[in-house]
């Protein structure tokens, strides 16, 4: 496509061959109605199905069909954050393969964006098709980190939004390896506004963010943003060391003042496993902050492309993305 892009659509995807083709035939169809230039940039995680297929197989008569194809599973947000290094339009919009996020929503979304607003997001004021642990969850997630942090990131989004490209500039200035994407487009600032909406069920397939993938990616938008957790450990320790120090105020009490004695290994243990449990904790929580600096001073580039499809400028966009390490 020759003339400039106007609208950018980044759809990041793991083993959703189920779901490929209506994913597709909706964004066209809603995308088809701006008037616009638009790109659909198709970014494979890694994939063990035929997603990838099917998307080199649009790129043959759509020109408007783009796909980066990563040599293994690098994970969602660095998906997302590859779908920005290549992006090329004056508005940005990052939506899941999956459909639970309307596509239909983002006319509403450039709606907003023409009115001024440099980020809009989706905001879910309901969520069908989850299990209450996972809606309890979600909403205690997003409550805490907003309580943890100093940064105002919206509760109840994820990271279906539009972005300008000024601000997808700045985003691509971010190098940080442990991402959450929502969060750093709340650190970057700019004129942001919700847009409401009911988010749906999968179509089709299975969730891609399991237990183990929240809590991960939990830590990661606290540890990002916060050093809370570490003030934490210090107050943990310190009202520990205070119990310990009246325990033994009262021990002592106890062997001078009456007959009673403290007698054996059930209230030593008890004590003990508490300490003891105190300071794994503090540690498990520098641990994670360590492990985070020593993952950004190995210098790794944050994604590898086995290979990309209607793409001219691709080598530009990763020798962007590591410009931004030197």
């Amino acid at each position: 496509m020759s003339k400039q892009i106007k609208y950018s659509i980044i759809i990041p995807m793991y083993n959703e061959e189920a779901v490929i083709q209506e994913t597709y035939r909706r964004i066209k169809k809603v995308m088809s109605t701006t008037g616009d230039t638009y790109e659909l940039i198709f970014v494979n995680d890694g994939s063990k199905d035929q997603s990838a297929e099917m998307i080199k197989d649009y790129s043959c008569w759509d020109e408007t069909v783009r796909l980066i194809d990563f040599s293994r599973n690098f994970g969602h947000q660095i998906a997302v954050t590859a779908g920005m290094d290549y992006a090329s339009g004056e508005a940005v919009v990052i939506i899941d393969a999956d459909l639970q996020d309307p596509p239909e929503l983002i006319l509403q979304m450039i709606a907003k964006w023409k009115e001024g607003y440099e980020v809009v997001y989706a905001k879910r004021i309901k969520r069908s098709g989850e299990t209450f642990f996972k809606k309890t969850s979600a909403s205690l997630f997003y409550r805490v980190l907003r309580a943890t942090t100093e940064i105002d990131i919206p509760v109840d989004t994820g990271d279906f939004r539009l972005m300008d490209r000024k601000v997808v500039e700045e985003m691509k200035r971010l190098p940080e390896k442990n991402r959450f994407v929502r969060g750093l487009v709340s650190w970057v600032g700019f004129r942001q506004t919700p847009v409401e909406y009911e988010r749906d069920e999968r179509l089709a397939g299975e969730t891609k963010y399991p237990l183990k993938k929240m809590i991960k990616l939990s830590l990661d938008g606290i540890m990002s943003f916060s050093y809370k957790p570490l003030k934490l450990a210090g107050y943990l320790g310190m009202a520990l060391s205070a119990f310990g120090f009246v325990y033994l105020l009262y021990v002592l009490y106890l062997a001078i003042f009456t007959h009673a004695t403290s007698k054996g290994w059930p209230s030593l243990v008890g004590i003990t496993l508490i300490f003891d449990g105190a300071v794994l904790i503090m540690l498990g929580v520098l641990g994670e902050y360590i492990g985070r600096i020593y993952d950004e001073t190995k210098g790794r580039p944050l994604y590898i492309v086995r290979e990309t499809q209607g793409l001219a400028d691709s080598r530009i966009a990763r020798r962007e993305r590591a410009s931004s390490y030197e």
